[in-house]
């Protein structure tokens, strides 16, 4: 690579982890404070469930169409339509004082959701060395996070300062919120469009319609559909049964969840770089079986202390194996269909996303508030089992 791309890629991996960091700081209150104010309006858990599977629709319907159009027409201009439909989304939250305004409001997220992380992950895959992808993605996923914490840690002050001098509720603070957070995605849409660069290889201009995908990648797209749709069965639901088991407020498991979070804003990169180093697959064992173990321990949660532990280390194993997946894609996939790669990998996700919340509720209303949870850590397990059969890989050179 020459010092003159080398540079203009050093800017646009700069740029996009800044533009990632604003647009992330309302997904923690959307984790933890959706449900509740869902609940607040009167949603069922089923239809909590739908908050989160609105989310994941387009995403499934479009990417696997997305991610070709982004081998022939760049990076760029999806990445836009993504911040753009991110903006969208968070003003129709500002305004939703209804359980249908905030599934409008999430479906269109989901839009947003789309186009934007498709075009990031093909981003970071142009401009990172095969002996640097894991960091790279790691990188990103620290902007988000790290976004995430900021975020989330200023709208509960926001609330909890708010409900103690002017008693108000979430129905009141919540709009107040959103307001903040278009600011932060109209800043995102901005920064991004003045500083990050088509990065396209020009080997991306071949048509790809006629070449067959790795079977590696067919492989990866069935476990990653059967663990993305097992860990959503239970997230939307998590929040509802601390709050029945341990009458923990959104607060509460936030502060709990500050470990998780606070490793998670500096540890991806650090170990995508050991699977730069050792490989792709043992990281990703690894954050399948610390998943499983932490959903298996859950219903027997007798305190915030021990959840917090439990996300702590829940959170180091995802740390480790997220990077190491998406970089696996990147490895299997030719310069020309990286975007065309990961469209069908995130659309493999994405389906599992949008069927598990309603699975999961379902359960929760209908079977056991458990069962979501013993069921996701029994998927997990065969999860990592299938990455050790059926997954091939060379160590990275």
């Amino acid at each position: 690579m020459n010092t003159s791309k080398s540079a203009v890629y050093s800017r646009t991996m700069k740029v996009l982890w800044q533009s990632m960091f604003l647009v992330s700081f309302p997904f923690g209150m959307l984790s933890f404070a959706l449900p509740i104010y869902g609940k607040e309006l009167g949603a069922s858990a089923l239809e909590i469930g739908w908050f989160f599977a609105a989310f994941s629709f387009i995403p499934v319907v479009v990417r696997p169409f997305l991610g070709p159009m982004l081998d022939r027409w760049g990076r760029k201009i999806f990445l836009m339509v993504g911040f753009a439909g991110y903006l969208a989304a968070m003003i129709l939250f500002s305004i939703a004082d209804s359980v249908m305004g905030l599934t409008l409001a999430r479906f269109i997220q989901g839009m947003g959701q789309a186009f934007l992380w498709l075009a990031a992950f093909t981003i970071v895959a142009d401009v990172a060395t095969v002996t640097g992808r894991g960091r790279n993605f790691g990188l990103i996923d620290e902007a988000a996070n790290k976004g995430a914490l900021i975020g989330t840690t200023a709208g509960f002050s926001l609330f909890f300062f708010l409900q103690e001098s002017q008693d108000m509720g979430w129905e009141q603070v919540w709009p107040l919120m959103f307001v903040a957070y278009t600011l932060a995605s109209l800043l995102a849409l901005g920064l991004s469009w003045r500083g990050v660069s088509e990065t396209k290889p020009p080997e991306a201009d071949t048509p790809i319609e006629s070449r067959p995908f790795s079977p590696q990648l067919l492989s990866l797209m069935g476990i990653v559909f059967l663990t993305g749709a097992s860990s959503a069965m239970v997230w939307p639901m998590l929040t509802i049964f601390l709050q029945d088991k341990l009458s923990a407020g959104a607060g509460d498991l936030a502060l709990a969840y500050l470990p998780a979070a606070l490793l998670s804003a500096f540890l991806p990169s650090r170990l995508g770089h050991v699977g730069d180093r050792l490989g792709r697959k043992p990281p990703m064992i690894a954050g399948l079986l610390i998943g499983a173990l932490a959903s298996l321990l859950i219903p027997f949660l007798g305190s915030l202390v021990f959840l917090a532990i439990i996300w702590a280390i829940e959170s180091v194993g995802y740390a480790a194996s997220v990077p190491a997946e998406r970089a696996f894609v990147a490895d299997i996939a030719g310069e020309d269909m990286r975007g065309a790669s990961y469209g069908l990998y995130t659309f493999a996700f994405f389906l599992g996303a949008a069927l598990g919340p309603l699975a999961g509720g379902w359960l929760y209303d209908n079977v056991s508030a458990e069962m979501p949870f013993y069921l996701n850590a029994i998927i997990l397990g065969i999860g990592a089992l299938l990455v050790i059969v059926v997954l091939h890989e060379s160590k990275p050179t």
